[in-house]
């Protein structure tokens, strides 16, 4: 077994260091997700919090780490006699972003339930879990079933594992730790809400910390042995400290003013439900305990506040985590004031009492992508001719840029997202489980059976019975019991749904340059990544403009970012229509090639115009029937505006073998089944 890197040897990060260790003084906590860039030691830490655990008495010989001063009277190994066990180290269990749902929560053996009446059961992770650390690295990459599975074992306690009416029961309690990279994608709000804790992690800028990092690693790297030996002391000082704060935890008194503390903070903040502020109250209690008093004061308060409220405040995936410091500190001053105890305002400098001080993380507010709302040069009265060959669509009457062909608009603010109607890809197939087209899948309605590939995981007894049924008298059955074999089993075929790639291709150019519409086009866009992220779809963004189009966000499950390379798109300039629909079936080229099984959807967002070149319309045309002639599926949104329309958006939808809706249908939620059947409604064209 390797030699994990010690905890104390990580360099600052401060606030992830102190999430973990709360969890391991209280693992009531409920947990805790690490939000950061790659390379901040998140795993690292995680990791080597393991070796910090105390650890646990277990009965001798269970698979499910009952404990033997209360064994599990459901646990499948027992009936277990009370009494002494075996200890063992604390485990720290990794989940897989890949593995099957048998693995998880562990597989039964069908064949011996029906022919023998026994529950064969091996066990999955959240077994080996129990008691212990359950580590999802990239947890916002967690396929939904996997997630399922999770917020129930979390909610309950337990895991049920149940096959056609067999079914197991085993305890399943664990301290859950998640990390992830906020840029590939957002945590589903059930399982980010499961998380007790939140904390930010950031390289440091400060030269001689990362230094100090650099150095400890190569030593790591070059003898780990001997690297933990010198770290020993330090590794058995934190241990022993957590030991003493969990006997200290149950004489810690959390005191009637303080609890009042708690709620006015949650309620200041509008977190959803209560579960903010027992978590709060629990936080709170491991803080004192952490720092050996046995009374919870306004800091800790304030401490758990910034730990257990940032991923609780969030009301669309849009919204950066963080707390507001001053709203904060008048939170707890005014829930003072009312108890009269105005004098004991929390010190705004962050814990006492031994606590490590908040501040390893990042500058909470974020950066605002936001474009301003003034400045700029407003387009002109009418848009130019759309087939006027050689001619420049600058949408205004600026002298061209150089480079750009026009005078380039500032970024407008997009306006308020709306619900739109489902966009989905027509036929049948076999990609990612999601929430947007019809898909072969693990999970969902059963539509028929068929013979396993590999192991069985999803029975369908009636195609099994009758699949066994006319060889009974050969296998010589003399009682009631069904004689089975591993032939007769068959595996049940369901449909359910699945995610997409949903390539967006917006017209960034000078006819759509006017502030008002361009706002209503950037809200439409905002609208569609808000549902492509409520349905678990990838993403991706192409813009054209000037005298190129450009992939602005390579196809990625980070809607979030998606939304802010939005935000900050400029306009100007002719209209390479054609450029945006190459540069559109180059990304999708590549995506077939790095995954094949998840379809595609292309939305080019446009008022159908095109400028520069010779014949940029037709030119336009023969690159929407490249996209066409492979079967891509694709909507086009036309943002042609005013009396006179030359309906040229429509004519494109046509050549891509689309369909073509406008923005105030697609407002007025008068779209259902646009795209139900797009290929059909391209033959019927």
């Amino acid at each position: 077994m390797s030699t994990p890197y010690p905890f104390t040897a990580i360099v600052g990060q401060d606030d992830l260091r102190l999430g973990l260790l709360l969890n391991a003084v209280s693992p009531a906590v409920g947990g805790v997700l690490v939000r950061g860039e790659k390379g901040t030691a998140k795993s690292t830490a995680v990791r080597a919090l393991a070796a910090l655990m105390p650890e646990v008495a277990v009965v001798a010989g269970c698979r499910f780490s009952c404990d033997p001063g209360a064994p599990d009277p459901a646990c499948p190994d027992g009936p277990h006699e009370a009494g002494t066990g075996v200890s063992r180290p604390a485990r720290t269990v990794e989940l897989p972003v890949g593995a099957s749902e048998d693995r998880l929560v562990g597989a039964l053996d069908i064949e011996r339930a029906l022919s023998e009446g026994v529950k064969a059961f091996e066990p999955g992770l959240l077994a080996d879990a129990h008691r212990g650390i359950l580590y999802v690295d990239e947890v916002n990459l967690l396929h939904d079933h996997l997630v399922d599975l999770l917020l129930d074992a979390a909610a309950m306690g337990a895991s049920y594992v149940e096959r056609e009416g067999v079914s197991v029961r085993h305890a399943a309690r664990f301290l859950l730790v998640g990390t992830m990279n906020p840029e590939e994608g957002e945590l589903r709000p059930q399982l980010l809400d499961r998380f007790g804790l939140t904390v930010e992690v950031a390289a440091s800028r400060e030269t001689d910390l990362r230094v100090e990092v650099v150095r400890r690693r190569l030593a790591y790297d070059d003898d780990p042995a001997g690297f933990a030996a010198r770290w020993a002391d330090e590794e058995a000082a934190l241990r022993e400290r957590i030991v003493a704060a969990r006997a200290l935890l149950p004489r810690v008194v959390l005191g009637d003013g303080v609890l009042r503390q708690i709620a006015a903070t949650c309620a200041a903040f509008e977190v959803d439900g209560m579960r903010a502020d027992i978590v709060m109250a629990r936080t709170a209690t491991a803080l004192a305990a952490w720092a050996g008093r046995e009374e919870v004061v306004a800091d800790d308060v304030r401490q758990a506040a910034l730990l257990a409220l940032p991923h609780r405040r969030r009301r669309n995936p849009f919204d950066a985590p963080g707390l507001d410091e001053d709203k904060l500190d008048d939170a707890l001053r005014d829930a003072a004031d009312d108890q009269g105890e105005g004098d004991d305002d929390p010190d705004p400098d962050g814990p006492g009492g031994g606590v490590p001080p908040q501040g390893g993380g990042p500058d909470d507010g974020g950066t605002d992508s936001d474009g301003p709302d003034d400045g700029g040069t407003e387009p002109g009265p009418g848009d130019r001719s759309a087939d006027a060959p050689g001619r420049e669509d600058t949408g205004s009457g600026d002298a061209p840029a150089p480079g750009g062909g026009a005078g380039e608009q500032q970024p407008v603010r997009a306006g308020e997202p709306f619900r739109t109607k489902m966009l989905s890809v027509p036929g049948l197939g076999e990609g990612a489980a999601g929430r947007r087209s019809r898909a072969r899948t693990e999970h969902g309605r059963t539509t028929g059976s068929r013979r396993p590939e590999g192991a069985l995981t999803k029975l369908h007894l009636a195609a099994t019975v009758q699949a066994a049924a006319p060889h009974q008298r050969a296998r010589g059955r003399s009682g009631r019991g069904l004689v089975v074999r591993r032939d007769d089993l068959r595996q049940a075929t369901r449909e359910g749904r699945e995610g997409n790639l949903v390539l967006f291709v917006v017209d960034a150019s000078g006819s759509m340059a006017a502030r008002q519409r361009m706002s209503a086009v950037k809200g439409a866009v905002m609208s569609l990544l808000l549902d492509a992220y409520q349905r678990r779809d990838k993403v991706g963004l192409v813009t054209f403009r000037g005298k190129d189009a450009e992939v602005a966000l390579p196809p990625t499950s980070s809607v979030d970012a998606a939304a802010a390379r939005l935000e900050s798109l400029p306009t100007g300039g002719r209209t390479p229509l054609a450029a945006g629909l190459l540069k559109a079936h180059d990304v999708l080229r590549v995506e077939r090639l790095r995954d094949p099984s998840r379809r595609a959807l292309l939305v080019v967002v446009t008022d159908g115009r095109a400028t520069g070149g010779v014949d940029p319309v037709a030119l336009a045309a023969r690159a929407g029937r490249l996209h066409a002639s492979e079967g891509t599926a694709s909507v086009v949104v036309d943002c042609e505006s005013g009396f006179v329309r030359l309906g040229l958006a429509a004519q494109l939808a046509q050549d891509l073998g689309g369909s073509a809706v406008t923005l105030d249908e697609l407002r007025a939620d008068s779209i259902a089944g646009l795209v139900k059947d797009i290929t059909a409604a391209g033959r019927a064209a």
